[in-house]
């Protein structure tokens, strides 16, 4: 048997429909801007993957994958669009990443509201997976901004008090009570809120593409 490939980037993303995304951003922003923001979000995001230059990026959307937004990553780069599966985040994101190990040897997945996931932050996962069978990088605000993994259980998605500021301490109580080792990353911002656009103005500023953690 051919041994797989390395490994694939996932990164995931919702259909931009006005009212329905960034919500949290409103009503500092309108529906139309925080949606506007959502698309910036998701290119910005995609655009680092590419160009890291690790691995195939493949693009996982909850909602309709043939918007035009996704058609953009598409001619970036991006060599696959799929949909999102499962009741919960964490069953569409553990449905992603076993179907990702079926054709690789391990999967870094990504939101797409972190603009600080870099070139070198997506290194730094890769060598987590060298040490360990799992790697997170945790945001802020409690949740993570990526997960990466060789091998998987569901165990680890089950039980999330998903979008709250909980989420990443559960994870790390379940990693702990299952027994399995795994790699942390430094912390990144997520940007979800009106306090965050600050960070989000800075990092499109800073010269030569460098991005700025806080």
């Amino acid at each position: 048997m051919a041994a797989k490939p390395g490994c694939l980037f996932i990164q995931f993303a919702r259909e931009p429909v006005v009212g329905a995304v960034k919500t949290r951003m409103t009503p500092h922003l309108s529906p139309e801007q925080a949606c506007q923001l959502h698309c910036e979000l998701v290119l910005w995001t995609c655009r680092n993957l590419l160009a890291a230059g690790q691995g195939a990026v493949e693009l996982c959307v909850a909602g309709e994958t043939d918007h035009p937004l996704f058609q953009r990553c598409r001619e970036s780069g991006v060599v696959a669009v799929t949909r999102q599966h499962g009741a919960d985040l964490g069953e569409r994101m553990y449905r992603a990443i076993v179907d990702g190990l079926s054709r690789y040897s391990s999967v870094v997945l990504v939101g797409s509201d972190c603009p600080g996931i870099d070139g070198a932050y997506l290194a730094g996962a890769l060598k987590g997976l060298q040490e360990a069978p799992l790697v997170f990088g945790p945001a802020n605000d409690g949740g993570y901004v990526l997960v990466g993994a060789s091998r998987v259980v569901p165990e680890v998605f089950a039980g999330i008090s998903w979008g709250s500021d909980r989420v990443y301490g559960q994870t790390v109580a379940a990693l702990q009570r299952l027994g399995l080792p795994w790699r942390e990353l430094p912390f990144l911002a997520d940007i979800d809120r009106p306090e965050d656009l600050p960070l989000w103005q800075a990092i499109q500023q800073v010269p030569g593409g460098q991005r700025l953690r806080q």
